[in-house]
């Protein structure tokens, strides 16, 4: 047993626990350019660590009644057969370097776009005092089956973007959805989503089953331990979260130096904890309770 691969596989665990995402763009890389994992076995292992490591969070966010089912049955009426078939098309393209590549580059920009699309819709509600009560979301069945088709063929390619493809574009198509109920509804999608593109793999051999067990004895008590802080936690957390996990995922797209995205993601959460301590020390302090007259 690999322990320092299940020490990675924790952390990965509570990021994709506490976002949603953060699977196949952080562990894909870990294990290729850290553990030298050919990449086929790496997007494979990771797929099917997923698969297993996911019902976790999924249930947790369930039990706490921050999921969309109706989300969830659309994305997935696109997401499972594509993700099947994205395997398949990666055996006939041959693993070309030059369309991983081009898809890579491609998502690392649509995870830049939703960061900045998270970071400006959390300065206009800090314009108008918060986040206003729950509204209620009308699901458009077409548009999202359509996500799920898209992002599931990606994800049989390169086992990433089951969190953070569909987060992406879920943000767009409904941009009115609590930060807590979109890990949720991501998390729970994504479960026959990488189930179906792990399945693919295994038939043609390329699962690597002490690779996905080492790294499932870390990422199952680490997506636990997040999924349950991001069911409870402010809607402002997980947006912060979620902003430096994009960040991070699309610098390792970039194939940025690990120092830089360290870099870079410590000081993303400097900036948080201070936009979080201005913001509490702005608010106004409570009325004191009036004495009630005793007669």
């Amino acid at each position: 047993m690999n322990f320092t691969l299940a020490l990675a596989g924790l952390g990965v665990g509570i990021v994709v626990g506490l976002t949603g995402m953060g699977g196949g763009a952080l562990m894909t890389p870990i294990l290729v350019l850290v553990f030298g994992v050919p990449p086929v076995a790496a997007v494979s292992s990771d797929l099917a660590a997923s698969a297993v490591m996911k019902p976790f969070g999924g249930f947790v966010h369930a039990r706490r009644g921050t999921v969309n089912w109706r989300l969830v049955r659309w994305l997935c009426v696109g997401s499972v057969p594509s993700a099947f078939c994205g395997v398949l098309l990666l055996r006939l393209l041959g693993n070309d370097s030059s369309v991983q590549h081009t898809i890579q580059i491609a998502l690392g920009v649509a995870l830049v776009l939703a960061a900045s699309g998270l970071v400006l819709k959390s300065w206009i509600s800090r314009r108008k005092g918060g986040d206003g009560p729950v509204e209620p979301i009308v699901v458009r069945p077409v548009p999202t089956l359509l996500v799920g088709a898209a992002g599931g063929l990606i994800v049989g390619l390169t086992s990433v973007g089951s969190g953070s493809l569909i987060i992406v574009v879920l943000l767009a198509l409904y941009p009115k959805l609590r930060a807590n109920d979109l890990v949720g509804t991501d998390l729970v999608q994504a479960i026959p989503l990488v189930f179906s593109a792990a399945f693919g793999h295994a038939l043609f051999g390329d699962l690597k089953l002490d690779l996905a067990a080492a790294v499932l004895v870390g990422s199952v008590p680490g997506v636990l331990i997040g999924s349950r802080i991001s069911s409870r936690a402010p809607a402002g957390l997980i947006r912060s979260a979620l902003v430096i996990v994009l960040l991070a995922s699309a610098l390792k797209l970039f194939n940025v130096n690990t120092v830089v995205v360290a870099v870079v993601c410590g000081a993303a959460v400097v900036i948080a904890v201070a936009a979080g301590v201005s913001k509490r020390s702005a608010r106004p302090a409570p009325l004191p309770r009036e004495t009630a007259s005793v007669s």
